[in-house]
């Protein structure tokens, strides 16, 4: 959730939260990353319960009310990696003193054999040794490209570029993760770049002998406001 104004996300989180575990089979984990402020702050709440059961997601529902301008939600239906904490999306990576958070829907096969590997873009082949680098540290596809795509832009970038430059630095590196695999690759995601910027890719498709079509969809709500309902 992206918005102009700060916004309790609660109500839509009830809605959500359901199809972890109740309305739907995405029991495997979840979490919710809020930046809070201007200071670009961002809480995290995690956990390996199915979200319609946590107690941890039902605080956030009934005794957490605050507003935000920037956040995001993930509800996992576990493909690659274990059920544990570690593997549960968003994932949370600092860089340029930014607080940068990710989740992701999908299957990169570039990325499933070895996390630490490929590099992307123009990060140095030191960068595969650690060196003042971003890691995954469990083990799921989806945490090692975040990492992936980090350690590029650190690459490129000394600082934040301007948001139209970050964009289009961000889209080629995308083009580049599925390069090789376009048939195979689902590849959908939402990158947050402190309290007010949210990024989304979509490559969508669906995995073999299924019936699901994965993909994004959005909702644009602006003013006059109607009375919605879950």
């Amino acid at each position: 959730m992206n918005c102009a104004e700060p916004t309790d996300f609660r109500f839509s989180f009830r809605g959500f939260r359901q199809r972890g575990g109740d309305t739907d089979k995405h029991s495997h984990g979840w979490g919710l990353a809020i930046y809070e402020g201007k200071g670009g702050g961002l809480r995290t709440f995690l956990d390996t319960l199915p979200a319609s059961e946590s107690p941890i997601a039902e605080l956030v529902v009934a005794r957490y009310p605050i507003k935000t301008y920037n956040c995001m939600a993930h509800i996992r239906y576990a493909t690659q990696g274990s059920v544990s904490l570690e593997n549960v999306h968003p994932f949370q990576r600092e860089m340029w003193g930014i607080q940068w958070s990710f989740c992701h829907n999908g299957d990169v096969p570039k990325f499933a054999s070895d996390r630490s590997a490929p590099l992307l873009g123009k990060t140095p082949k030191c960068r595969q040794q650690g060196g003042g680098c971003h890691l995954p540290v469990g083990d799921t596809d989806s945490e090692a490209v975040f990492c992936a795509i980090l350690n590029a832009l650190n690459a490129e970038f000394h600082s934040l570029p301007t948001l139209p430059l970050l964009h289009r630095t961000i889209r080629k590196l995308c083009q580049e993760i599925i390069s090789g695999h376009d048939d195979e690759t689902i590849f959908n995601f939402l990158l947050g770049c402190g309290p007010y910027t949210l990024f989304a890719f979509s490559w969508p498709g669906k995995r073999p002998g299924s019936q699901v079509w994965n993909g994004l969809y959005y909702i644009v709500r602006e003013a006059p406001f109607s009375t919605a309902s879950l």
